[in-house]
């Protein structure tokens, strides 16, 4: 018999497990619960998660409270009865009263090695932070944040140039067979929870506006790292004449700088005479001095209220004068 599952989940991260488990004879999906309907993107127009879309198209009912932790909610799984509640990304703490109906529990995949990087921002700051590997983990839920005990995990590397939407769609991926393999095992007794060390706990919260700013007196790898993490927001940005711009590069070592008016080809660094954000036009690259040594090599610049342009583009339309820089 088919495994009765309530799939609760709300972003394009879910959907990957979802249809998974759509596909699977073992599962039944017999009731899906999203966030409600919001206002999203720039023009702020309410609508319909990613999920709720998805469940749409297949014909499935869905269960959008505004608070899962009312009596109303309640009521609604206690109904429908679920082995086990599949629950990714989905927004909002679940009740221990909650918790306590499906037999088998509430499933979580998590985008991050546990007890590391619990969260709601882990492949961000997993890319932030320099992290070489990094993962996806099931877990049983508890009333904590990402405590409980972990289930089965896959393990893969962080690409050099990967950003965070690419790093969560890799992970989204390689996680929905992992669900389906935890709730097979699960209902056949083929796996014992192991608790997780709070010792060894990081934790990664939402992004803030202010994770994008760049501090130029960073190593050009730090600031790399972060362009890459803190896509799509906010975005690494900085201030150009007064004006914040978003700003997309790749680092550079000493010996890959060339010289500028009679320069040395050395950034940063003890002793270094070149302020940290300093902007050099050296063709064919548009070079942005850092604090440690080395520097980055600039890519694309987008002014506010303006679209995206290369470099190169942006040095000759800025008419650049020896000394201007990035930055406050």
């Amino acid at each position: 018999m088919a495994l009765r599952i309530i799939f609760c989940g709300t972003p394009g991260f879910a959907l990957p497990s979802f249809k998974h488990l759509l596909d699977q004879p073992d599962f039944e999906i017999v009731g899906v619960v999203t966030q409600p309907d919001r206002p999203r993107g720039r023009g702020q127009q309410i609508r319909s998660s990613a999920v709720k879309e998805a469940a749409f198209s297949v014909g499935l009912p869905v269960y959008q409270p505004e608070k899962i932790k009312s009596d109303e909610s309640y009521d609604y799984f206690r109904r429908l009865k679920p082995d086990a509640v599949v629950i990714i990304a989905y927004g909002q703490i679940i009740s221990e009263r909650l918790i306590a109906i499906p037999p088998l529990g509430w499933i979580n995949l998590h985008a991050s090695l546990l007890p590391k990087y619990r969260g709601a921002a882990p492949v961000n700051w997993a890319i932030i932070n320099g992290e070489r590997v990094t993962g996806v983990t099931t877990m049983r839920i508890d009333a904590g944040l990402d405590s409980g005990p972990t289930l089965l995990e896959h393990v893969t590397e962080i690409g050099q140039d990967e950003t965070a939407p690419e790093l969560a769609a890799r992970l989204a991926a390689a996680g929905a067979p992992l669900v389906s393999k935890t709730l097979q095992a699960l209902s056949r007794g083929e796996i014992t929870p192991v608790a997780q060390d709070p010792s060894k706990a990081t934790l990664a919260p939402p992004l803030t506006k202010q994770d994008g700013r760049i501090d130029w007196a960073r190593s050009p790898e730090r600031i790399y790292n972060q362009i890459r993490g803190v896509q799509p927001w906010p975005g690494a940005f900085s201030e150009f004449r007064g004006k914040q711009c978003r700003i997309w590069g790749k680092p550079l070592s000493p010996p890959q700088i060339p010289a500028a008016s009679g320069r040395e080809p050395v950034s940063g660094g003890p002793g270094s005479k070149v302020p940290p954000g300093t902007i050099e036009n050296v063709p064919p690259m548009v070079l942005v001095r850092c604090g440690e040594r080395g520097g980055l090599r600039l890519e694309f610049v987008q002014m506010e209220g303006r679209k995206r342009i290369n470099a190169q583009e942006f040095a000759n339309g800025a008419r650049l004068t020896p000394g201007e820089h990035f930055g406050a």
